[in-house]
């Protein structure tokens, strides 16, 4: 039979990179995004919803997963940045639109798989570096983030047969990287870290998200060392 992977956010970036390598490894993919995958060959099903309208996601998902019985892998990867500023200058509606899409829709994906009766072995939610970091500027993204590890940790008690992680990818070139790496929209003086990225764009230490997808699928079996719901980030992966 063949192997099974649910990707979110899979019509660009990241998840776009992830249906790739999964694709070409021989798996069924089943991919969730606002735009749609549909330049991949191989065997994708994809399904468009924004993951944000909370009452099409249940729907789409039962039509993209009906009659699936066992799924190898679950990446919950869709997210969003929001906008770089100080916490003084972010607006509750600037971060509550923030933790509608990368927490609270991941929430309502959990809720569905947890009652769909499906098999799954392993739940993988992208995180980040900036759910501990609290650098300057991240504040949304850096808020989400970090409910995202503990949204991790409280799931992992109600999967009892399902091994959860949360993973930080490591630097990847993607559309995320166009606003922060732009001197117009993000300034380095204000916001240190940026530096860090810009030094490494188009240098191995951020790669393009095709390898990056390719690390990350080599990294999610070795997850099931981790306790269930712990964070990873890949960089230290298998270090002492």
């Amino acid at each position: 039979m063949s192997r099974t992977v649910l990707i979110t956010g899979n019509s660009s970036g990241l998840g776009h990179g992830l249906t790739e390598v999964y694709l070409d490894k021989g798996w069924e993919v089943y991919g969730v995004s606002r735009r749609g995958c549909t330049d991949l060959p191989g065997k994708l099903k994809d399904i468009r919803c924004d993951l944000t309208d909370y009452e099409a996601v249940p729907l789409a998902l039962e039509t993209l997963l009906m009659g699936i019985g066992h799924l190898d892998v679950v990446i919950l990867n869709a997210g969003i940045l929001g906008k770089m500023q100080d916490m003084a200058d972010s607006s509750l509606a600037d971060i509550q639109q923030v933790m509608d899409a990368n927490v609270w829709s991941n929430k309502v994906l959990l809720d569905w798989l947890l009652k769909s009766g499906i098999r799954i072995d392993q739940i993988v939610l992208i995180s980040s570096g900036a759910a501990i970091n609290g650098n300057r500027g991240w504040g949304a993204y850096a808020l989400s983030k970090a409910t995202l590890n503990m949204l991790t940790q409280l799931y992992a008690h109600e999967f009892p047969h399902t091994h959860l992680a949360a993973l930080a990818p490591g630097l990847v070139d993607t559309a995320m990287q166009d606003v922060l790496c732009d001197p117009a929209q993000v300034d380095e003086h204000q916001f240190p870290s940026v530096a860090k990225l810009r030094a490494a764009r188009e240098t191995p230490a951020m790669p393009k998200p095709r390898d990056a997808g390719q690390l990350i699928a080599d990294a999610i079996p070795g997850l099931k060392q981790l306790p269930s719901g712990s964070f990873a980030d890949i960089r230290t992966l298998g270090q002492n």
